[in-house]
């Protein structure tokens, strides 16, 4: 009993503890915007004064202008090109991957047949091995079959990701199997007891599977840089990277372009922020 009073004597008044609190994120979320908020202002500067004296907040307001934006809308060259790409494929692949993924996961959560437990060992040891060990076996793989310099590349081989299949399992691990069997004794088919009575009540896993495999896969630069060779196949990353050479430098497209980079992800993370915060907390506890 004298221990607890002597916690509450030396504990932080309520009021003071949600100060301090406050304090701290509002800090947290100025240091996470200060870059942002920067390599905004340099959109509207010249691109090689900002490379010569670094993206600094001491500003010449009178050297601003909206010659970046003009050039991007109007002389960009193929930026848009890689930008629409590098969107549908970000598309597709989270589309597929969700659904690959939580197919895998449905089955290891919901069913049991043999080799379960070895094949759920296997994805857990997939997710330790780094991707730079598999990139050259896969690499050569799809030289023999000839599907380089495709999209298809790029989308198929990471359809089945062992972190999302991992993470629907754990959260499918939570939902009863009487909503399945109550499901089988209305007569709806196991294909339909995933897609009608699982899924709507996964809103969260989805959206947060979906911001961060969309993160991952609209920031993908190796995979792609190797097996496009098509100029006008490249996404976003590798394009903006082409911007650099030792003959000539734009570097105005590559801040501006590298800002508007940005924007499909925040959209994507804006668009399922409400379920994020629920979907993390889900598949960190169930199980």
């Amino acid at each position: 009993m004298s221990r607890r009073t002597d916690r509450e004597k030396y504990a932080l008044p309520r009021g003071v503890f949600a100060l301090i609190q406050g304090v701290f994120l509002v800090s947290l979320t100025i240091i996470i915007l200060v870059p942002l908020v920067a390599i905004f202002i340099g959109t509207f500067q010249d691109g090689n004064a900002v490379i010569r004296n670094g993206i600094t907040f001491d500003i010449n307001w009178s050297e601003l202008s909206l010659d970046n934006y003009v050039m991007l809308f109007t002389d960009s060259g193929p930026y848009f090109r890689w930008f629409f790409n590098s969107l549908v494929l970000t598309v597709v692949q989270v589309a597929g991957t969700l659904l690959v993924s939580s197919f895998v996961a449905y089955g290891f959560a919901m069913y049991d047949f043999p080799g379960k437990n070895a094949a759920f060992i296997s994805v857990l040891l997939l997710m330790t091995v780094p991707f730079e060990m598999m990139m050259l076996p896969l690499y050569v793989l799809v030289n023999d079959f000839g599907l380089a310099d495709t999209y298809a590349v790029i989308v198929i081989p990471f359809l089945a990701a062992a972190v999302t299949i991992f993470f629907f399992r754990q959260y499918f691990l939570g939902i009863p199997k009487e909503l399945l069997e109550a499901g089988r004794v209305d007569g709806v088919t196991e294909f339909g007891i995933f897609f009608k009575l699982v899924l709507p009540i996964s809103k969260p896993a989805i959206a947060a599977m979906a911001i961060l495999n969309g993160m991952i896969i609209w920031n993908n630069f190796l995979w792609p840089l190797l097996v496009l060779r098509s100029p006008e196949k490249f996404t976003l990353p590798i394009g903006l990277n082409t911007l650099l050479t030792p003959h000539e430098n734009n570097y105005e497209l590559l801040i501006i372009g590298a800002f508007f980079s940005v924007i499909p992800i925040l959209a994507l993370y804006l668009a399922f922020q409400r379920f994020f915060v629920s979907g993390m907390t889900a598949g960190a506890l169930k199980g």
